[in-house]
């Protein structure tokens, strides 16, 4: 057992876990933040997808040891009712979300693509969600979601 000490959607935690345990689990049993979906365990969907560090990370394949002294956000640490993201108003918005269980990797994949590239092409935005799997919406909508929330940025000058 290990204590592992990081930030959690910018709050410090702290908590003892084994060293095989994953990032995907701890987040959801320990922190009982659900939003964090855990799909094929294997890092291919994309639907356990956290920010570390700003970067897009598959949590199911990415050990909580690994996390210590990092900061970590979750869906749960960009925004909620009453104050949502212009991403997560986007994916609203644009009729992205449907059955919703890609949509919490799916946006935080597309916040962190937004923030590194806030004026993408339609290629780009597409491109930037392809390594998340959906099986409700063909990706037309998402995209379509990804290009309002650059757009809305854009006009708030970020």
């Amino acid at each position: 057992m290990s204590i592992v000490r990081f930030t959690l959607n910018g709050a410090p935690v702290s908590c003892e876990v084994p060293a095989d345990a994953l990032l995907v689990d701890t987040i959801r049993s320990a922190f009982g933040l659900t939003g964090t979906k855990k799909g094929c365990g294997t890092g291919d969907c994309g639907a356990c997808t956290v920010l570390i560090d700003g970067v897009p990370v598959r949590s199911c394949i990415y050990l909580t040891c690994m996390a210590d002294g990092r900061d970590v956000v979750t869906i749960e640490g960009l925004g909620g009712p009453g104050r949502l993201t212009a991403v997560q108003q986007a994916f609203m918005d644009a009729g992205a979300v449907q059955c919703g269980y890609c949509i919490p990797g799916m946006i935080m994949v597309a916040t962190a693509f937004l923030n590194r590239n806030p004026h993408p092409t339609r290629e780009q935005a597409r491109e930037s969600v392809s390594g998340n799997l959906c099986r409700c919406t063909g990706y037309q909508k998402i995209v379509d979601a990804v290009m309002l929330a650059a757009a809305r940025l854009g006009e708030e000058g970020r």
